[in-house]
């Protein structure tokens, strides 16, 4: 297999950051939002972020000056690219259609993915043509996309084997640590990881932020975690992280160990959502 022409729906922190990293894979990426302006400052902070690793010498003059060649925003995708990856809001409708209207688009052989976190990945593929399903699966990635090794590669109902097989090949040779998962709520990590966050919402149970403090460090110190669950919320963002917990208790139809908590909707309420508004269990100024 090979991706040399990605595109990349959503400049948003996962949108940009996965961008980035398919830069530096060798592959030629085209990056596309409904705010323009907004993916015009992701292009620019990572033209940024390629200065300064420069500096440190992470990469040379020739390499920098070939991501920032091969990556560029637009605002109609080539029909020829290699594969599509959808990293917007997680509001299944919306990604249909998205999908929908980029089914007919792009070439037959144009493989389509989308980085949702907890949204079934038959419940988006089964709204488009039967040549596109068996094209259509998950890849979800972490945050920072551009240091997080690990990227879950979601089968779903008519996803090829060859596909998938492929495809882990390939994330394996550029780097990444590819997990192949059945499509299911949360797929590993996410709901795994349901009960890091919910845990640990529950141990705080009200906004003590000398207690927030404790648990993170506790975690961090002693459980071996390099951030803690309230640090990684912040990063993820607090807004996001309440919507897949919603997401993944539903679609276990209410399990409690799955509920998310009162604590993520008064944050999310009250509009500090984490490092990207300065406010969230931390302030960031």
């Amino acid at each position: 297999m090979k991706l040399q022409k990605v595109a990349i729906l959503g400049a948003g922190t996962m949108g940009s950051g996965i961008a980035g990293w398919f830069t530096q894979a060798g592959c030629i990426v085209e990056l596309a939002d409904a705010n323009i302006e907004q993916a015009e400052r992701a292009i620019d902070n990572l033209h940024k972020g390629w200065d300064k690793l420069l500096e440190r010498g992470k990469f040379s003059e020739k390499e920098v000056k070939s991501f920032k060649e091969n990556i560029s925003v637009t605002e109609e995708f080539s029909k020829d690219c290699d594969l599509l990856l959808e990293a917007i809001i997680e509001d299944l409708p919306i990604k249909i259609e998205v999908f929908q209207k980029f089914d007919r688009h792009f070439d037959e052989k144009t493989i389509f993915a989308s980085n949702t976190s907890s949204i079934p990945i038959d419940a988006m593929a089964k709204e488009l043509t039967e040549k596109r399903r068996s094209q259509f699966l998950g890849l979800h990635f972490f945050n920072p996309a551009q240091i997080m090794k690990l990227v879950e590669i979601i089968k779903g109902h008519w996803t090829t084997d060859d596909l998938t097989s492929d495809l882990k090949e390939w994330f394996s040779n550029a780097g990444k640590k590819p997990a192949l998962c059945q499509d299911g709520p949360g797929f590993i990590v996410n709901r795994l990881a349901r009960n890091f966050y919910g845990e640990s919402l529950r141990l705080a149970g009200t906004e003590n932020k000398e207690k927030i403090k404790e648990i993170d460090h506790v975690l961090k110190e002693c459980g071996g975690f390099r951030m803690g669950p309230f640090e990684l919320m912040d990063l993820i963002g607090i807004d996001i992280n309440y919507a897949v917990t919603e997401s993944v208790w539903k679609s276990f139809y209410h399990e409690p160990r799955f509920a998310p908590h009162a604590l993520q909707r008064k944050m999310v309420t009250s509009g500090r959502l984490g490092r990207k508004t300065k406010r969230g269990f931390y302030d960031y100024e």
